[in-house]
């Protein structure tokens, strides 16, 4: 379900109170660490947090016109979404999560970088809280052009 708001505060207004509360919740974990040189806005009818072209000028190479995306965060259909494209593979950030996550003892209900959930007391806020933290953006930016010349080198 993508939005037609162009600011967070309008997508957080047009929310119902349960899911806004829980979308806040969310949403102030990763502000308190998300990394200063990413930036929030929307980004694909959700809240986004990326890279902005002063940053990386290069922008998101599916469509440059786009800043690099990091985490979104959404109210779907049937279920709250947490997207983060540093946990996106299968890589030891993938691992780290997978493992961080279990050991709170909640359910993780995910997809390639989608964690999906219905209520805040699913979100172990914590895992999120050093998943935003242990990547800067220096490190992101790194990482995705990597990822980049690698699937260039392959052909893709």
């Amino acid at each position: 379900m993508q939005s037609k708001a162009t600011t967070v505060a309008d997508y957080l207004a047009e929310l119902p109170g349960e899911r806004r509360a829980a979308i806040q919740a969310v949403r102030e974990v990763i502000l308190a660490n998300l990394d200063a040189d990413y930036e929030e806005g929307m980004q694909y009818g959700m809240i986004g947090y990326y890279v902005p072209h002063r940053v990386y000028p290069a922008g998101y190479h599916c469509d440059p016109q786009q800043p690099l995306p990091f985490a979104g965060l959404a109210s779907q259909k049937n279920y709250l979404s947490l997207y983060l494209m540093s946990v996106y593979g299968e890589g030891e950030h993938w691992q780290w999560f997978r493992e961080a996550w279990a050991a709170t003892g909640r359910k993780l209900d995910m997809g390639k970088c989608c964690v999906r959930f219905k209520r805040i007391e699913d979100v172990a806020l914590d895992v999120v809280a050093e998943a935003i933290r242990r990547v800067p953006v220096k490190q992101y930016i790194e990482h995705y052009e990597a990822v980049l010349a690698g699937a260039r080198r392959r052909g893709k």
